[in-house]
């Protein structure tokens, strides 16, 4: 089939956790990672895993900062994360939607 390129998809991006990690903040723009890991129902191992290839992609930006006492690890999605969900988006409809 002409125009058919599966190859286009972002691997970054495509898989179930990163792609969820993506779209949740692509509304969100920010959340904490405890946020990200009951949305998404992840294991904390494997979220840090999905989250370190993001962020080494320049796809998301992780904070980590202290909220009193207690560890706070936020993720924020980049300007260049924006950009590349969008062309995923992109791909993605232009493989299904043939018709």
């Amino acid at each position: 089939m002409v125009g058919f390129n599966v190859n286009k998809l972002d691997d970054a991006i495509h898989g179930r956790l990163r792609l969820g990690v993506m779209a949740y903040l692509m509304d969100a723009e920010a959340a904490d990672f405890n946020e990200l890991k009951a949305v998404l129902e992840a294991t904390q191992g494997n979220l840090s895993v999905h989250l370190r290839k993001l962020e080494e992609a320049g796809y998301v930006e992780i904070v980590k900062a202290f909220q009193g006492r207690k560890p706070l690890t936020r993720v924020h999605i980049t300007p260049a994360g924006r950009k590349a969900f969008a062309s995923y988006i992109e791909v993605l409809s232009g493989l299904v939607d043939k018709g």
